[in-house]
């Protein structure tokens, strides 16, 4: 395998597991639990706690899995190409 299709490979694997984390991580009670023992003040944590920026790290989660879902696609098809001559098409044939 070459270089950049393992690197492929693990940036296909780091934005499902980011994708995954920032998706649930936001809505879990350990995120309740770390948030509420932050040295700072009330307004870091209730900034912390707000449901908008909960939402937003939820949606870039699923961007995240968009993406990868996107590369792990076309990294496949790539290697059907690779492996199918017949697939490959020819734009001067009829």
């Amino acid at each position: 395998m070459r270089f950049n299709a393992l690197f492929r490979v693990f940036f296909i694997l780091y934005c499902i597991e980011a994708g995954l984390f920032l998706l649930f991580a936001p809505w879990s009670l350990g995120w309740d639990r770390a948030v509420y023992q932050l040295p700072s003040g009330a307004a870091l944590r209730a900034f912390a706690l707000h449901p908008l920026l909960r939402g937003a790290l939820s949606g870039f989660g699923l961007v995240h899995l968009v993406w990868s879902v996107h590369d792990l696609a076309e990294l496949i098809s790539r290697w059907r190409l690779r492996a199918d001559p017949a697939l490959r098409t020819d734009p001067s044939s009829p």
